[in-house]
């Protein structure tokens, strides 16, 4: 999460955050489980010299991404998938904001955010807590959503953290995580998913913080990619890149055959 005051109030915060990205996008908030593992830059899928491939008609033209608990958009997979874009859909609108402590102004940034996207051609990514918010999002904005590891019932499992935090990435970013945001987590929760093919997920059985048969029942009729293996932070995001991308109509029919 960013460094906001904990006393700040929810529309203080989403102010604040939305001056500091200096645009009229959201801001990023720390994510559920960690997204500490780095991984070197690649070349990634679609790499091949030259000008990028015609991507299809379906293509989604805005992506916003949430990082989870204590994580930032220094996320690798963030970062991965920004360096993707930029190389071969400079196109496609991208935003990873830093978020604030408090869920309801972190989701309520990105609703400001994303207030004049068309809601059929954008995507909300989440990582962790991320996941739990993109969910949030899509519900709210009836948009494709694609989670990580995503956090099914983050109330419960981030109780214990109430108290001083401070961000994975910067150590020296420090923030008060507060018993009043356990409960704007619990008031946020949707009730159940209303179009699961909207989404798609990526689970880890061998994800260390989280349940994934809880993961794989909350998103029961979704496109679901589980890992015999893995961790929570996918530190091998790079083998899954392509699948994500494929789903969200990125890569062009050629690439779209050789996805994993």
């Amino acid at each position: 999460m960013p460094q906001t005051d904990s006393e700040r109030a929810p529309a203080e915060a989403l102010r604040a955050a939305v001056v500091k990205s200096g645009a009229r996008e959201p801001v990023n908030e720390p994510s559920l489980m960690s997204d500490s593992t780095r991984v070197p830059p690649s070349d990634g899928p679609g790499s091949d010299a030259g000008a990028p491939p015609a991507l299809p008609a379906t293509a989604r033209t805005h992506l916003l991404y949430l990082h989870g608990f204590r994580s930032s958009p220094q996320s690798f997979k963030a970062e991965r998938l920004r360096a993707w874009l930029a190389a071969h859909a400079p196109g496609v609108h991208w935003w990873c904001p830093q978020l604030p402590p408090s869920p309801c102004a972190a989701v309520a940034l990105a609703l400001a955010g994303t207030a004049d996207w068309p809601r059929h051609s954008m995507a909300v990514l989440g990582s962790s807590l991320g996941g739990y918010y993109a969910t949030v999002l899509a519900e709210r904005l009836g948009c494709t959503a694609v989670v990580l590891n995503p956090a099914v019932d983050p109330a419960r499992d981030l109780a214990p953290y109430v108290g001083a935090q401070h961000l994975l990435h910067d150590p020296a970013q420090r923030f008060v995580f507060l018993p009043q945001h356990v409960d704007e987590l619990r008031a946020l929760a949707p009730a159940r998913l209303t179009q699961p093919g909207r989404y798609c997920a990526v689970i880890a059985k061998g994800d260390e913080l989280l349940d994934w048969r809880e993961m794989t029942a909350r998103y029961a009729g979704a496109q679901i990619r589980l890992l015999d293996g893995g961790d929570h932070a996918l530190s091998d995001f790079d083998q899954h890149l392509p699948y994500l991308l494929r789903f969200l109509h990125l890569l062009a029919p050629a690439e779209a055959a050789r996805a994993p």
